[in-house]
């Protein structure tokens, strides 16, 4: 199966005609809009994080997302439970580190979690590189390096934990350990709305129930990179209404609009 805009587009039909469960245990900031993201794409959003019921949920539940931004030990558990659901029922999960590096309780929860196999890791440059070589951290939860900076790191984790890595930033990258894949879309104004690079990573989760883990990471990143190019284009004032417009764009995405805002390339390993 080929790895391109067309490839990307016909896992985007699948995904809406499945209209997968997506089980997030996501942080506080994000759940609103990473539902949203969902369910403009055609998926159904679930946001679940009770230590009681976490791993019932998981198993009801079609892919799982873990983002660890706003954590707490109770949450800890809940992850961890549903983690094992879905590596034991061999369905996806993508977990996203946030901050990892930033603090001690933060960085030992994304590795207890890392112990569980994620089928995708999502993050930016400071937390792939945090959670690959141990050392190093962003500025809270922004990263202090370019994606570009993290790929070796992406590519030793991914071998190492087989496992998919996509490292996010103004070229966003996804690997497997041998193959790697440039994705180009986006708009600048990105990061400053908050929650929106833990919706790629509910995106990718829900990609993963339609498509193997590096072509579920690079469609995800493909299509949300289009649609957020034109979110941007759609705010010239600023970033208050990008979500609102990202969604939008993710509920109109047709496969003119995907070719002209996104750009899939495999690059030398």
């Amino acid at each position: 199966m080929t790895l391109d805009i067309d490839e990307a587009f016909a896992a985007l039909g699948e995904l809406r005609e499945k209209r997968p469960l997506v089980h997030n245990i996501t942080n506080f900031v994000a759940m609103t809009v990473s539902a949203n993201a969902l369910l403009a794409l055609g998926a159904s959003p679930a946001m679940v994080h009770a230590e009681e019921e976490a791993s019932d949920f998981a198993g009801i539940a079609d892919a799982l997302v873990v983002n660890i931004g706003t954590l707490s030990p109770s949450w800890v558990t809940a992850m961890e439970r549903a983690a094992t659901v879905m590596r034991a029922a061999e369905k996806p999960w993508v977990l996203d580190p946030v901050a990892t590096g930033a603090t001690p309780f933060r960085t030992e929860a994304a590795r207890q979690l890392l112990r569980l196999r994620p089928t995708v890791v999502r993050g930016n440059a400071s937390e792939i590189i945090a959670l690959a070589e141990g050392s190093g951290a962003g500025k809270g939860v922004d990263s202090t390096a370019g994606s570009k900076a993290a790929l070796a790191a992406a590519k030793a984790l991914a071998k190492k934990e087989d496992m998919v890595v996509a490292v996010t930033g103004e070229t966003d990258y996804a690997t497997d350990g041998r193959r790697v894949f440039a994705v180009r879309g986006g708009h600048e104004m990105m990061p400053a709305s908050t929650g929106l690079g833990c919706a790629l990573s509910a995106t990718i989760a829900a990609f993963a129930t339609v498509r193997p883990p590096l072509h579920a990471a690079v469609a995800g990143l493909a299509i949300y990179g289009a649609a957020g190019s034109v979110a941007g284009e759609r705010c010239p004032r600023g970033p208050g209404h990008l979500p609102a417009e990202l969604c939008d764009a993710l509920w109109n995405m047709n496969a003119s609009a995907l070719a002209a805002h996104a750009d899939i390339r495999e690059e030398s390993a």
